[in-house]
């Protein structure tokens, strides 16, 4: 799957948020859309789901104009910064959702097994019969997650996934963020505004400020903390 975003332009209340925006993601690959609040990141994500248009510009996925198809025609997950589960359904029943409302969707059957195929993967297998207000935020994000994969999507878009997390926690499930995209083997593009972040999930990062990208860079390589040389003890003749 190719996505390729042309002269995205998007203004609100007067004021020029997106001033001519392109990208291209190309099959399976990662993108970090960084940079500070108000530089655009999260209104190109928006118009990218399909939850807000463009005033200019187009949308072309394999081919195919889709700037003003309806979100839920997309066929996109979306993961979000607050991992908007269902207080009221269970991890099962939150994981299989998407699955459920789909129109000539599949049978009860190949839903249960779609949804204990993502709990093994997100390693919560014997979870499912839990509520949200029972889980970690770790294990809440790997369901949200879950979810947005269920219905195989054809791209992952994720707004600034990791922000509700404390800092410990957020650098443990990033890792495991990127097993279950390469797994799932989508295209993703998320939002967010830390650069180690981008640096350890991204392919590519494209750098947005006042509603250009500037540039795109490659992450920097993970560097191992350093190890402290073992200093052996002065032993008295």
């Amino acid at each position: 799957m190719s996505f390729d975003i042309h002269d995205i332009r998007k203004s609100f209340g007067g004021t020029e948020v997106l001033r001519g925006v392109s990208l291209s993601l190309q099959k399976g690959e990662f993108i970090a859309l960084l940079g500070p609040s108000g530089s655009g990141k999260t209104s190109l994500l928006n118009i990218v789901a399909g939850l807000a248009h463009a005033d200019a510009g187009r949308l072309v996925m394999d081919g195919r104009d889709i700037t003003r198809l309806p979100a839920g025609q997309r066929h996109f997950g979306m993961v979000f910064q607050s991992y908007a589960l269902f207080r009221h359904m269970t991890v099962a029943e939150n994981i299989g959702f998407g699955l459920r409302v789909m129109k000539n969707g599949p049978s009860r059957s190949e839903i249960a097994m779609r949804v204990r195929e993502l709990l093994e993967m997100i390693e919560l297998p014997d979870l499912g019969a839990r509520y949200p207000a029972q889980l970690s935020g770790g294990q809440r994000q790997r369901v949200a997650m879950a979810r947005a994969l269920a219905p195989r999507p054809q791209l992952l878009l994720m707004d600034e996934p990791f922000s509700a997390l404390d800092a410990e926690v957020r650098v443990a499930l990033r890792d495991q963020v990127r097993a279950l995209q390469r797994r799932a083997g989508v295209g993703a593009i998320m939002v967010t505004h830390d650069r180690a972040e981008a640096d350890a999930l991204a392919d590519r990062i494209a750098i947005m400020d006042q509603g250009l990208i500037t540039r795109i860079e490659t992450p920097a390589p993970v560097v191992a903390p350093a190890v402290t040389p073992v200093v052996a003890p002065v032993v008295a003749p």
